[in-house]
C-alpha cells in the first residue's frame, strides 16, 4: 500500500488490517491539507495546487463528457447498430471507467502498456496530477473543455442533485463566488483547462484539447480529427456509407437519454449507487443565459480573460464569438 506522496504506508499494529490503516494514513494526510467551505460537500482540500472533495466520494459528471464518452467508445469498440451491441445497453460510466473509481473501490489499476484490447478510461484529474505511470505509457489523452459559464451552471445543478440531504443547500450565487476563487471540485477551473491546452501544444501526437462547442457545432469535422488521433480513421469506403454520421446519430444526447440503461440503470461505488438518468442534463452551449446575470457573466468573463491571457486559448461559445 502507498501513500499519495508514493511512499510506503506504515505496517499495521496489531489487529488493524489493510483497510484500517489505509483510512488512517488518509485522514493524516488529509489534516495536513489546505482547507476551505465547500460546495456541495462541507469543506473541499487543496492538493498540488487542485481542490478535491474527501477520499472516498464520487464527483458528478457533465453531460459533454457522457457525450464525448460514447463518441470515443463506438470509435474503439465498433458502432455497427446492433440492438445488442454494449453501446446500446451499457451506461457510458461502465463502458468507459472513471479511473479514480479504481483507487476508492480498491480495484487493481489496469496496466496502460497492454494494447489488448484497447483500453478507455475517463478522469477528472489534473495533467499535472496524472501519475508517472499514465505519462511514460503509449496512452493517448483527449480532453474536452467547455465555456466556463456553462460548466458552472451544469456543475452547480448536477450537484444539488447529489448533495448530501444533511447538508444545508448552498445558493447560486454562493456556489459562483467559490467558483471564480477556484474552489471548486478539480478546480480551479482555468489551471485545470491551461494544463491540458499546454500539454497539447508541447505534445500533439499524446494530447488532444477539444472545445465542446467545437464538437456541438461541426460534429462530423471533429469526429475525424478525434479517429485520427486515436488511430482508428475512417476509410473512404466508410465515409462514402456514412458511417460518420450513424456513430453521431447514434451518440446524440437524447439517443443516449432515452437508452433503457441510461433511465433506469444505475452507477454502483464502493459507498453509494447513483442513478444513470442522473448524469444526463441538458448538454446544451449556452445554458448559462438562463441562469446567470448580467453581472456574474461580466465578472467571470472578465476572470477568464485574464488567466487564459497569452496562451492562445480561448472558451467563448459561438454566439459569443459572431
Amino acid at each position: 500500500m502507498m501513500a499519495t506522496d508514493g511512499r510506503p504506508c506504515e505496517k499495521s499494529s496489531e489487529g488493524e488490517d489493510e483497510d484500517e490503516v489505509g483510512k488512517r494514513n488518509n485522514m493524516e494526510i488529509i489534516s495536513k491539507l489546505g482547507k476551505e467551505e465547500g460546495w456541495p460537500l462541507e469543506y473541499m482540500y487543496e492538493y498540488q495546487g487542485f481542490w478535491y472533495a474527501s477520499v472516498g466520494r464520487h464527483s458528478s459528471d457533465h453531460p459533454s463528457q457522457v457525450w464525448h464518452d460514447m463518441v470515443q467508445a463506438s470509435l474503439v469498440f465498433g458502432h455497427e447498430p446492433d440492438p445488442t451491441s454494449p453501446l446500446l445497453n451499457t451506461s457510458p460510466h461502465d463502458l468507459v471507467p472513471f479511473l479514480e473509481l479504481y483507487l476508492h473501490q480498491n480495484i487493481p489499476f489496469p496496466d496502460p502498456y497492454s494494447p489488448h484490447p484497447p483500453q478507455l478510461f475517463q478522469t477528472h484529474l489534473p495533467f499535472t496530477s496524472l501519475s508517472q505511470y499514465v505519462m511514460e505509457s503509449r496512452c493517448r489523452i483527449v480532453y474536452v473543455c467547455r465555456n466556463p459559464k456553462d460548466v458552472f451552471v451544469s456543475l452547480f445543478c448536477s450537484l444539488e442533485k447529489l448533495r448530501d440531504e444533511r447538508l444545508k443547500p448552498i445558493s447560486l450565487e454562493k456556489a459562483f463566488e467559490l467558483f471564480c476563487k477556484g474552489i471548486s471540485l478539480y478546480g480551479p477551473f482555468w489551471d485545470h483547462v491551461l494544463g491540458y491546452w499546454k500539454a497539447s501544444l508541447e505534445s500533439p501526437e499524446r494530447v488532444m484539447s477539444l472545445r465542446y462547442e467545437d464538437m456541438k457545432r461541426e460534429s462530423s469535422f471533429h469526429l475525424k480529427r478525434l479517429a485520427e488521433f486515436m488511430d482508428y480513421p475512417f476509410s473512404t469506403e466508410e465515409e462514402k456509407q456514412g458511417l460518420v454520421n450513424e456513430i453521431l446519430e447514434m451518440c446524440n444526447f437524447e439517443n443516449l437519454r432515452n437508452l433503457e440503461v441510461n433511465k433506469t440503470g444505475r452507477l454502483t461505488t464502493n459507498s453509494s449507487q447513483i442513478e444513470n438518468h442522473r448524469f444526463f442534463r441538458k448538454g446544451e452551449v449556452g445554458d448559462w443565459k438562463r441562469h446567470l446575470t448580467d453581472e456574474m457573466v461580466e465578472g467571470i468573463d472578465k476572470l477568464i480573460d485574464q488567466k487564459l491571457a497569452g496562451s492562445g486559448l480561448t472558451l467563448h461559445d459561438c454566439s459569443e464569438e459572431a
